[in-house]
């Protein structure tokens, strides 16, 4: 493993809508920070103060931010089109953002990722498997979306930023935390399901029956196929069981992180290096009228 490589992915929406609803909650759009020339730049601050923090502080060598595709046009929505359709509309302040963003990085150097039909967590799960796979490094993922849980392993770890600071969230902990292996909480998913995603899970099976039944039968299909000799222990679930077997396997399906996208079979590790144009990343900031520490 080539000890001197780190790669960091980053969840681009995620920490954009964060930085925005953070910086905007309690305040109209008229109060939220802009430049002299009428730009929106709340949501920008966080977002760039925390990509150099996260570059300096884990010695980045290489770094991608994944992008979402428009929410109907993923193949989640398209064959489901009940996903994520609770979700209402973005606010104007953030897509600005978003576009003005995702150009200064085109404009800067710095790699973005979005493929046609993907979502950003499965963006991620390829290059973090190929780059995990192929023994490359570290990699941190950058995102407080916990479905993305089912990535970690010994070189992928998710960094989480909380009220107390960051957390490096290793497959160790995880494992200490849950007693499974990462590649079991899709099914935990599918049992419990996603209200923000509006993945229905299982109706009826919550938190304290979903994680112990993972623990006892290792995956939803083990557990369907004993469905009728249950342990014991679990005979107060087995009729919500019954009844949600199809809502538990189409959640387990909508959950699942894809990690071979086609788009990126061609792939190398040379494709990510940071190695910004500087000079052009401060001078967009500037005119923007931000002052931060780019390196």
């Amino acid at each position: 493993m080539q000890e001197n490589r780190n790669l960091l992915l980053i969840d681009g929406f995620n920490l954009l809508s964060r930085g925005y609803f953070a910086t905007a909650y309690g305040k109209t759009e008229d109060q939220l920070y802009k430049s002299s020339k009428g730009i929106y730049t709340n949501a920008l601050r966080v977002f760039f103060q925390k990509m150099f923090a996260l570059v300096r502080t884990n010695e980045v060598t290489h770094l991608a931010v994944a992008w979402d595709v428009k929410r109907e046009e993923s193949s989640r929505r398209q064959k489901y089109d009940f996903y994520k359709a609770t979700r209402g509309e973005l606010p104007a302040p953030l897509i600005m953002q978003y576009e003005v963003l995702t150009d200064i990085l085109d404009k800067a150097g710095v790699k973005q990722l979005s493929v046609p039909s993907f979502e950003a967590d499965d963006v991620i799960g390829t290059i973090s498997t190929l780059w995990s796979s192929n023994e490359l490094g570290n990699c941190y993922i950058y995102s407080n979306d916990r479905d993305l849980f089912q990535l970690l392993n010994e070189r992928t770890t998710q960094i989480i930023a909380g009220k107390a600071g960051e957390i490096h969230y290793t497959i160790d902990q995880f494992r200490l935390d849950y007693g499974i292996d990462s590649a079991q909480w899709v099914d935990v998913k599918a049992l419990l399901g996603d209200s923000s995603d509006n993945i229905p899970g299982c109706p009826g099976i919550g938190e304290k029956t979903a994680l112990p039944l993972i623990q006892h039968y290792e995956t939803l299909e083990g557990i369907y196929e004993q469905l009728e000799e249950l342990d014991p222990k679990f005979n107060r679930c087995r009729k919500k069981l019954h009844a949600g077997r199809e809502s538990a396997f189409i959640s387990k399906e909508l959950a699942q992180i894809i990690c071979d996208i086609e788009e990126f079979s061609t792939w190398t590790h040379e494709e990510l290096m940071y190695d910004p144009n500087h000079d052009r990343l401060k001078a967009e900031l500037e005119n923007l009228e931000l002052n931060i520490r780019i390196r």
